[in-house]
């Protein structure tokens, strides 16, 4: 059976270094953290206090009053990110014109779980009659999809996925899926995440996951750097606009990259802990590559998951060396950037990659002064300042709570 060639021609982007593709990218040459110190409630109690917010976001620049008072800040990230992606793609949609070969493939870890947290405080002091009938709608993490497939008449595939910090990248590889088969021509694909509550964030900092820094939050990602101590969790998301091959070229639209791998497995081993060796890391890049039909030694670049957790960097870089033997592609962790959108943060690294392609730059690992013991001479980290390189082929991996493993491959469209 032939399978249509997937291609992204529009991105959109949501963190504290930028909104947009140009926000985005504008960030990443700054070579600066956005992260600060919580601000959205009193996280003196805590261990951690630091986040990536986005402090410059006014939904009202986006909302109707009306609507505002029916989507929460998640499905508001959403809708933005697919106006965005869709204007950089130079796409219309239009609930007057529904199209049935269009879909929606979207991803989060927790979708409106915070909105429902804020408002069980108002149900606890004033009872149920405290509660907006909106509520409903608000917390379950399909809304992302279903309120993007309202908004433009996407009667299309149409799904979002709960895969831990894999989600965006599981969306955008599913997407792509949808379009190879033959299923979509377009999909609309990415990944939002609004967790920053005191309830939500409080959870993670009970099991003692996140970083605990109390002098300079700029500093307190250090993916890969020996003294780590963990991640930041942030707000945002990424989104990108994917077409068969064909239906690109004939609309005339301007090409980003291809996708041509995607896998996702599973360790079957532990919620938090990853198989100590990367067994199933190791396994997602394999397929990934072969799905391809790639060689190891033809990735260029690796934009790592790199969560800034004392196990997982380490686990990771075990796991790039032994899969890509003595001397590694050139190899990156972004989150230093704009903390960890959890869900989101596989969307908006994929989209790092195509830019990083179409700009012939490796963005750097900020704050790794001292790489951990893991991270071998032969292990290609661009650290502290960014790297101009042509990239031909790169490879984006996300390792999820839960064990989940997912990569994503992109190439250049010759």
């Amino acid at each position: 059976m032939s399978r249509s060639r997937v291609v992204i021609t529009g991105i959109g982007a949501l963190t504290c270094v930028g909104h947009g593709r140009k926000g985005l990218w504008e960030g990443i040459l700054r070579e600066r953290s956005g992260i600060g110190f919580v601000t959205r409630f009193d996280a003196s109690a805590y261990e951690a206090r630091c986040a990536g917010e986005i402090n410059d976001f006014e939904p009202s620049e986006h909302f109707p009053p009306h609507k505002l008072k029916r989507i929460d800040r998640y499905a508001q990230f959403a809708l933005v990110l697919t106006r965005q992606a869709l204007d950089d793609a130079e796409l219309e949609l239009s609930p007057e014109h529904p199209r049935t070969e269009v879909g929606v493939s979207f991803g989060t870890a927790l979708g409106g779980i915070t909105t429902a947290e804020n408002h069980h405080d108002h149900f606890l002091h004033d009872g149920i009659k405290a509660v907006p009938a909106s509520l409903a709608l608000q917390v379950f993490g399909g809304s992302a999809h279903s309120n993007i497939a309202i908004a433009y008449g996407v009667r299309g595939y149409c799904t979002t996925n709960s895969n831990s910090c894999a989600s965006g990248t599981v969306a955008i590889g599913e997407a792509y899926r949808i379009i190879r088969e033959g299923k979509a021509q377009i999909m609309i694909a990415g990944a939002a995440e609004a967790p920053l509550a005191a309830l939500t964030y409080g959870a993670f900092d009970t099991i003692k996951s996140m970083a605990k820094e109390t002098k300079d939050p700029t500093v307190a990602c250090r993916p890969f750097d020996s003294t780590r101590t963990g991640f930041i969790m942030a707000e945002g998301g990424g989104s990108v606009i994917l077409e068969s091959l064909e239906h690109a070229r004939a609309r005339g639209a301007h090409i980003y990259a291809e996708v041509l791998g995607y896998t996702l497995n599973n360790d079957a081993h532990h919620m938090t802990s990853s198989l100590p060796e990367g067994e199933s890391a190791i396994e997602s890049m394999r397929s990934a590559l072969e799905e391809a039909e790639l060689r190891p030694d033809q990735i260029e670049y690796i934009n790592a998951h790199a969560s800034s957790t004392p196990m997982n960097d380490g686990v990771e870089a075990r796991a790039v060396t032994k899969f890509f033997g003595s001397k590694t592609p050139a190899i990156s962790g972004t989150k230093a950037y704009y903390g960890h959108p959890l869900g989101a943060s596989g969307a908006i690294e994929a989209a790092i990659c195509c830019l990083a392609m179409e700009n012939s730059y490796v963005p750097p690992t900020l704050n790794c002064h001292e790489p951990c013991p893991e991270v071998t001479p032969g292990f290609d980290l661009v650290r502290l300042k960014g790297r101009p390189q042509p990239i031909k082929y790169a490879l984006s991996n996300s390792f999820g709570f839960g064990g989940i493993n997912s990569s994503l491959v992109f190439g250049k469209v010759g």
